[in-house]
């Protein structure tokens, strides 16, 4: 006779000295269940998720596994329930390849030939582009995150945790993720699905359990329930619609002519002949697959490689190709990298600390010297104006869920009100909450006058914020088409190379 749960969690409870993370959460799954964890960044989900991953210990509270007690030590005792996870922030080692990181949690045994050709296979059968013999400090934000999912399938978990496992997918591979992970659970594998995009809650999952503050508030069956509905019950309110926008163009601030870069190590992706304005006044969107060329174009436009035609990159007419990334900040340009922890933050220092990584005026610094009080309440007034949940401006990059750290990055660029904005996965793992409220900071900006180029892979984002879209593919760039002609299928197209310079999908 089968158990009636997978997983029960009773009166779990983790407290940090500025926190409570969890508090009294109790949570039940069954087998062949798909349940959504729903909640506002910083409501307590991930310190749940690491509690049943075996990362963080409870304070309080039990925990039953197929009925019977039993207390998860770490990771290495969560695998051998059955316990599969993927990380909003990923456990892989720069310096091995996806083959040699996936080896450390099996037995010293594996053969490493075979692994390599598992890993293969998992990928392709899940759609998920994978190169086994890569090294990670050369892939992409999205391409590590397939890394993590494929990590996770190959140990044929009884209990998958998945959290924003569909931001690295064109809208295609979700369709066939999803129809692989109803298989799974048809299965018998219990699947606990995270994630901010709630038609995809309402789509997939048969529960969820809604926690705000470190509490449960409440539980539901998301396919009773519309996209509204769900977002007042996350976090208590709709978000605020983004409404009609008019704008009116102005000069061509950033010009990117015959761009080329060849490829900076063996599998990074050389850029070919990319071409495209920027005005004053508009969003650019950039579409794309993740590992296509967004981490190469993003690095050729911030100034951290300079290997780049000084003629192939104009801001305001100057050559800027060759120029340092202090330079372009100097000369009006901001920046927000994919990447949050190591690229947009220092996860060691402080918020008011991170802050001096753009901000170094005469607000900042005054002849050599810090001014840590106006340092400190730059941070501070931060952390309000866009909701950040930390412990302070003295709160450390590290302490923060992920969806505040990355809403205190975007409002440190935003602050400075730079002229030019390249910002990449702006609210990538971001609840619908800050979501809407970093869209209409970014709206605000461009109709200040700021061109904003915004690389994403979440096409709703697209598609609701940018007046005009390029696709960019295997290092190429399609021409660009307004948003209000072009379609979700045509985009996702696109994203596999299909456009003719005429601007339509090939057949």
């Amino acid at each position: 006779m089968g158990v009636a749960h997978r997983l029960e969690l009773n009166d779990i409870t983790k407290e940090y000295p500025a926190v409570v993370a969890n508090d009294s959460v109790s949570l039940s799954i069954r087998p062949g269940e798909i349940h959504a964890v729903l909640g506002e960044n910083g409501a307590g989900k991930s310190t749940l998720m690491k509690i049943i991953y075996g990362v963080v210990k409870p304070d309080r509270g039990q925990i039953l596994w197929d009925g019977r007690p039993v207390q998860i030590s770490s990771p290495a005792a969560a695998r051998q329930l059955g316990i599969g996870m993927v990380f909003q922030h990923f456990s892989l080692f720069d310096t091995l390849t996806v083959t040699e990181n996936i080896a450390l949690g099996l037995p010293a045994s594996t053969n490493m030939q075979e692994l390599e050709g598992r890993i293969r296979e998992t990928a392709r059968q899940y759609g998920l582009d994978l190169d086994p013999r890569r090294h990670i400090h050369t892939l992409s934000v999205g391409e590590c995150q397939r890394v993590e999912i494929v990590r996770a399938l190959l140990g044929k978990p009884k209990l998958l945790i998945l959290d924003e496992p569909t931001s690295v997918l064109t809208p295609q591979a979700v369709r066939r993720l999803f129809g692989t992970l109803r298989q799974l659970a048809a299965e018998g594998c219990s699947i606990v699905y995270i994630s901010h995009k709630l038609d995809e809650i309402r789509e997939l999952c048969h529960a969820c359990t809604v926690m705000r503050a470190g509490k449960v508030t409440g539980y539901c069956d998301p396919r009773q329930e519309t996209t509204a509905s769900l977002s007042r019950l996350m976090i208590g309110a709709e978000p605020a619609s983004l409404g009609a926008r008019a704008r009116q163009e102005g000069a061509t601030l950033l010009q990117v002519r015959s761009l080329r870069l060849p490829k900076s190590h063996p599998f990074a992706c050389e850029l070919e002949d990319i071409n495209f304005e920027l005005r004053q006044g508009e969003i650019l969107g950039v579409a794309g697959i993740s590992g296509n060329g967004q981490q190469e174009l993003l690095a050729a436009l911030s100034g951290e490689d300079t290997r780049a035609d000084p003629q192939s990159i104009l801001l305001d007419g100057q050559p800027v190709g060759q120029r340092d990334a202090a330079w372009r900040r100097d000369h009006g340009m901001g920046f927000v990298p994919e990447e949050r922890l190591g690229r947009g933050a220092v996860p060691e220092l402080s918020l008011a600390q991170n802050l001096l990584l753009s901000h170094q005026g005469e607000d900042t610094v005054r002849r050599g010297f810090l001014r840590f009080a106006s340092i400190r309440r730059l941070a501070g007034g931060i952390i309000r104006r866009f909701s950040v949940k930390a412990a302070g401006d003295q709160a450390p990059a590290n302490s923060l869920s992920g969806g505040n750290l990355q809403k205190y990055i975007i409002g440190r660029e935003v602050t400075r009100q730079p002229r030019v904005l390249v910002i990449a996965q702006p609210t990538w793992g971001v609840d619908v909450g800050a979501a809407a409220q970093i869209h209409t900071e970014l709206l605000a900006l461009r109709d200040a006058g700021c061109a904003l180029l915004v690389i994403s892979e979440e096409l709703d984002e697209l598609f609701a914020i940018a007046d005009r879209l390029i696709v960019i593919s295997k290092g190429r760039m399609s021409p660009s088409i307004p948003v209000a002609q072009a379609s979700v299928d045509q985009i996702g197209q696109w994203m596999s190379g299909l456009w003719t310079e005429a601007g339509h999908a090939q057949a």
